[in-house]
């Protein structure tokens, strides 16, 4: 899984983990029913917001199923939301589209298996074989594919010319995600929400970019692979300038949507969105020794997987605390129950 917006398990609102929970297993699920068991390696973070952004427009919640198992649940079954929901299908296909651009991503940079002339082409035809059907899907939604394919397109031409700014290599991704956040709207028939999404869609995206740019910073020196700042000559204060702007955009954006229900969609999109970025820069000043990101990995899925553990409480308030993971990179949470999510 991959995305910048992963609430803190620790910290979080029961009511937020609970509904973000169903809309990421609901994705995972749908991925797997319309286009095989090994999509739902697409999973992604990020992709589930449009789930979330389709339900909370709609005038009635999300139809929801029980899921089996699984291993990241602590093997406990849950509620998540259909596969056949339109926002859940939306969501799959970017999400597809996402994933098999990454990998051509990486196959043109020679990294990793994907950039590996023999070995990596089993990989490179997956991401063919899912943006082939990433397309049949979206044409069933409406949602005019082109859109990503262009930008894509536009992305590999950017980094080949060396844009003289970071704000122009940003704009693809900002596009194709403004595309996204707005076809929300036509799905839930809330037009009026169409523009203030594509604002919102705009400004994450390039939130997203830049901060994915600013954790790959060091690898990217080390293989002289191609990162925005770098190419761009921007430094990591003016990238962190640049997001804080973004996010308060973000929240005004947010505020202008007529929404059935805000509380998920604004602890997501401001609230994660804000600590992602915090995440990040503070990364960039107190890094991590990656050995203890692993075992935190590795404690987090042994333990509960996506739920809290039973020895951690929730902290009441909203007051400041830190994760019972903190030490292993997860970073300072802000969040907690301000009392009005009705949960205890």
């Amino acid at each position: 899984m991959f995305g910048i917006v992963r609430p803190c398990v620790d910290h979080s609102c029961a009511s937020v983990l609970t509904a973000w929970r169903a809309h990421l297993c609901g994705l995972c699920l749908t991925l797997r029913d319309h286009h095989g068991q090994f999509a739902r390696m697409a999973t992604n973070y990020d992709g589930l917001i449009l789930s979330v952004l389709a339900e909370a427009q709609d005038s009635r919640p999300a139809a929801q199923r029980t899921a089996g198992p699984c291993p990241l649940r602590g093997f406990r079954t849950t509620g998540v939301v259909s596969s056949g929901e339109r926002g859940a299908r939306l969501a799959a296909v970017v999400s597809l589209a996402l994933a098999a651009g990454k990998i051509r991503d990486h196959a043109a940079d020679g990294d990793g298996m994907a950039g590996r002339r023999v070995s990596g082409a089993p990989l490179r035809h997956v991401a063919a074989s899912w943006s082939v059907a990433a397309a049949r899907d979206a044409e069933s939604l409406g949602f005019d594919m082109t859109v990503l394919t262009e930008a894509v397109d536009r992305q590999v031409a950017l980094e080949a010319a060396a844009a003289p700014s970071l704000l122009q290599v940003t704009e693809p991704t900002e596009t194709a995600v403004a595309a996204a956040f707005a076809h929300t709207a036509a799905l839930a028939g809330e037009p009026r929400n169409a523009e203030s999404l594509r604002e919102a869609g705009r400004l994450f995206g390039r939130i997203a970019h830049i901060i994915d740019a600013v954790e790959d910073l060091d690898e990217d020196l080390t293989r002289g692979s191609y990162n925005p700042l770098v190419a761009t000559g921007t430094s990591v204060a003016e990238a962190g300038r640049l997001c804080e702007d973004a996010l308060t955009g973000l929240g005004l954006a947010v505020q202008d949507l007529e929404l059935r229900e805000r509380h998920l969609v604004e602890a997501l999109l401001v609230g994660e969105t804000r600590h992602a970025v915090r995440r990040a820069f503070a990364e960039r000043v107190h890094p991590t020794d990656p050995r203890r990101k692993i075992a935190a990995g590795i404690v987090t899925f042994l333990t509960c997987g996506l739920y809290r553990p039973p020895w951690s409480r929730y902290r009441q308030g909203g007051e400041k605390g830190r994760c019972y993971l903190s030490n292993f990179g997860c970073g300072d949470c802000f969040y907690g129950c301000d009392g009005t999510c009705g949960c205890s």
